[in-house]
């Protein structure tokens, strides 16, 4: 019973990730306090290990952990987004309210557009909270018909 549980947390965290098989998976500010179910979920749905920061493919999606005083999250933005698909997401996770370290929603939708990326929604995972980033539509290439 527990692992039919555990299997479903997994689909769960990776759904609300968007993560699909087949999807080239970064991690960014990876400590010791990153939820490990989060990661295996995603590795679970792709297949493969999430990438770190030294990858030189081409991302569909970009995990980053980041906490108060990790350094400025404009320009870690902008370091992600430079390999970064056309179509890619950045999932801006920092710890829940009342955690050390949490950063408030405002910080991250004020660094957003700055970063060129417009915040689309937001999930909990665990005692992590998320925002979803993306480049604006009209600066995404646009699709051959």
């Amino acid at each position: 019973m527990v692992a039919a549980e555990d299997a479903g947390r997994s689909s769960d965290i990776a759904g609300k990730l968007g993560v699909e098989p087949g999807m080239v998976v970064q991690e960014l500010g990876y400590d010791s306090d990153v939820d490990d179910a989060v990661r295996d979920a995603v590795e679970g749905v792709t297949g493969e290990e999430i990438l770190d920061e030294d990858a030189q493919e081409v991302i569909d999606l970009i995990i980053l952990w980041f906490r108060e005083g990790d350094g400025d999250l404009v320009d870690t933005l902008v370091d992600a987004r430079g390999m970064m698909s056309d179509e890619g997401t950045i999932w801006v996770l920092t710890p829940k309210t009342g955690r050390d370290g949490h950063l408030s929603p405002s910080e991250i939708a004020e660094a957003a557009p700055t970063a060129g990326l417009a915040q689309t929604s937001n999930v909990t995972l665990g005692d992590w909270v998320g925002a979803r980033l993306v480049p604006p539509k009209a600066n995404r290439k646009r699709q051959p018909t």
